[in-house]
């Protein structure tokens, strides 16, 4: 039995609009009731070619929810969209035997690979939520309240806290029904406010996935989830086919103990909310477990996690010749229709200086993420971002911010003459066999955010640190230069508004551990709630951790699981 406080959760949500009559009653508070099916998230995709550029697709969950002949927009490419709401951008490989691209819904670009079933024929899984097996709890809450208007709320939450979480908006009253959409996922939501109940419906698109009654009550959410099976240990890791070789500990002397001790304390709730552990040591994953339902297919939520994945975009593109070097101008790439917040400082601001966050810009503040994220505060990201005034020299002081790197985004888009998401799959998912993640955009809807949010599965995530332990090789094949590698990792400045004033590479931390009196250097990919890459060259070894301490200032947990625990048992 968990407990969910709402309060907490609302703070994270802008408070949206909408029309609602004035003397309906008061519906304010928490509606509880439970989803008919837990899988039915979970949708097969069926997409047959019939003749030239029309195809036949089918969408399916335990029922036919979208059944519709298309005609594709591209002749070399699989482009088609439902109700201005589901795009499709697929192709087939270069063997025909798969279907591979994106499925784009709210602000989420899902990856998704069909095989071929022949007869031209494609099919494959497609789950929103990114869970695999469905949902592990059938509990939702519908929590309503008003604005100062008077005008309805209304935000859903799941009984599964694997599942990212919504952001409602586009609230809207007709009648007795309140309607509105999840940013996230593009679920649309309908809920007809009864007298006693309230029938909620789920829609992908204006096709209902699902539908269930809700009941207001008084008393905090709490939540069933049912237990799900899982062996945690220290045995050889599954052999999966995803590019890696798997081993046990016993063939590097890794200390099994140490490891049974991590495991049994994350059970006993003393490291709480820990994910995923996995460990690579000498280009072999070694170590490999999955706590709270989660597992190897499981993408999970990087947060600024996947900034250090927007650097690598960055040294490709250089490597490609479409930037030239990270000593170009910020204001070379800005549309012109926001060339007008160029200043004297601004006009200095180079590639490098956002890599290490020393743009000067006030990302504390008027450019600080939960400013420009905030619609009551920003017409529009960019624009936010660039009005926003400077508080140091380009160059001369580093202070930690998501604007820069969403800045290098902007950047890269402008110079490409295709979609960034397709470009960051063709250079670096595809190379390293990542196939199953979800690239997250800006407010644009249509642009890949580079200041963090892409979901990528703990074994893929390992994939992109082996690749920069490897100096930009993965399993022999050159994905990024070795230089960039090394400029990334090397200490450029010292973050100053954090509490270690860590060193700091191309959107790479620096720390250090001491074990048994052995200063161990590690670069690291964080992100908050606990997502990290540790990348320790002396030890030959990359750590992955992901966890869900979002709200309760336990984010640095997996830094005192690497070192009280990981490193003892690697380090001799």
């Amino acid at each position: 039995m968990f407990r969910y406080i709402i309060i907490l959760v609302l703070l994270t949500f802008s408070t949206l609009s909408g029309c609602a009559q004035k003397d309906s009653p008061d519906y304010q508070g928490n509606w509880i009731g439970s989803l008919p099916n837990k899988s039915s998230f979970n949708f097969n995709v069926a997409i047959e070619n019939l003749e030239g550029n029309n195809y036949h697709l089918v969408i399916a969950n335990d029922k036919i929810l979208i059944d519709e002949n298309l005609k594709s927009t591209s002749e070399d490419h699989i482009q088609f969209n439902i109700n201005n709401h589901i795009y499709f951008n697929l192709s087939i490989s270069e063997n025909g035997q798969e279907l591979t691209g994106f499925i784009k819904t709210g602000k989420f670009y899902y990856h998704v690979r069909f095989d071929n079933l022949g007869d031209k024929k494609f099919a494959g899984n497609w789950n929103p939520f990114m869970l695999d097996n469905g949902l592990i709890s059938d509990d939702i809450l519908l929590y309503i309240e008003k604005n100062d208007d008077e005008t309805l709320v209304a935000y859903p939450f799941l009984g599964d806290q694997r599942f990212r979480g919504t952001w409602t908006g586009n609230f809207k009253m007709k009648n007795d029904t309140l309607s509105f959409k999840d940013g996230n996922t593009g679920f649309n939501f309908r809920a007809r406010l009864l007298k006693n109940i309230i029938e909620l419906e789920i829609l992908l698109a204006d096709t209902v996935i699902t539908k269930t009654n809700l009941t207001h009550s008084k008393a905090e959410w709490e939540y069933e989830t049912e237990p799900v099976d899982q062996d945690q240990n220290t045995n050889t890791p599954a052999k999966l086919n995803d590019g890696w070789v798997t081993t046990n500990i016993n063939d590097f002397g890794i200390n099994k103990n140490e490891l049974v001790r991590l495991i049994d304390n994350i059970h006993a709730k003393k490291l709480v909310n820990t994910h995923s552990v996995l460990i690579a040591k000498e280009n072999k994953l070694v170590f490999e477990t999955y706590f709270d339902g989660f597992n190897s297919n499981i993408p999970h939520d990087l947060r600024s996690a996947s900034k250090s994945i927007s650097s690598a975009m960055i040294g490709i593109a250089i490597d490609d010749n479409i930037l030239e070097s990270v000593d170009q101008k910020l204001y070379d790439f800005i549309p012109e229709a926001y060339q007008y917040t160029k200043d004297s400082l601004k006009s200095k601001i180079r590639i490098k200086d956002l890599l290490t966050m020393s743009s000067g810009l006030d990302v504390n503040n008027l450019a600080s993420e939960n400013y420009y994220q905030d619609s009551n505060n920003s017409k529009n990201w960019l624009t936010t971002v660039l009005e926003a005034p400077m508080v140091k020299e380009p160059g001369t002081y580093a202070d930690y911010g998501s604007a820069n790197p969403f800045l290098l985004g902007v950047c890269l888009n402008e110079r490409l003459e295709k979609p960034l998401q397709i470009y960051m799959d063709e250079k670096l998912f595809a190379p390293l066999g990542i196939t199953n993640y979800i690239n997250q955009t800006d407010d644009t809807e249509t642009i890949p955010y580079f200041g963090g949010g892409m979901l990528l599965t703990p074994r893929d995530l390992l994939k992109f640190g082996q690749l920069y332990l490897n100096k930009g090789k993965w399993n022999g094949k050159q994905i990024i230069s070795e230089n960039w590698v090394a400029e990334s990792f090397t200490k450029h400045v010292q973050l100053q508004d954090v509490k270690d004033k860590n060193e700091y590479g191309y959107l790479w931390w620096h720390d250090t551990y001491v074990i048994n009196g052995r200063a161990i250097k590690s670069i690291e990919a964080r992100g908050a709630g606990g997502q990290f890459i540790f990348v320790m060259p002396e030890l030959e070894s990359v750590v992955v951790i992901t966890s869900g301490n979002f709200r309760n200032r336990k984010g640095n947990q997996p830094r005192e699981i690497l070192k009280e625990y990981i490193l003892p048992a690697i380090v001799k």
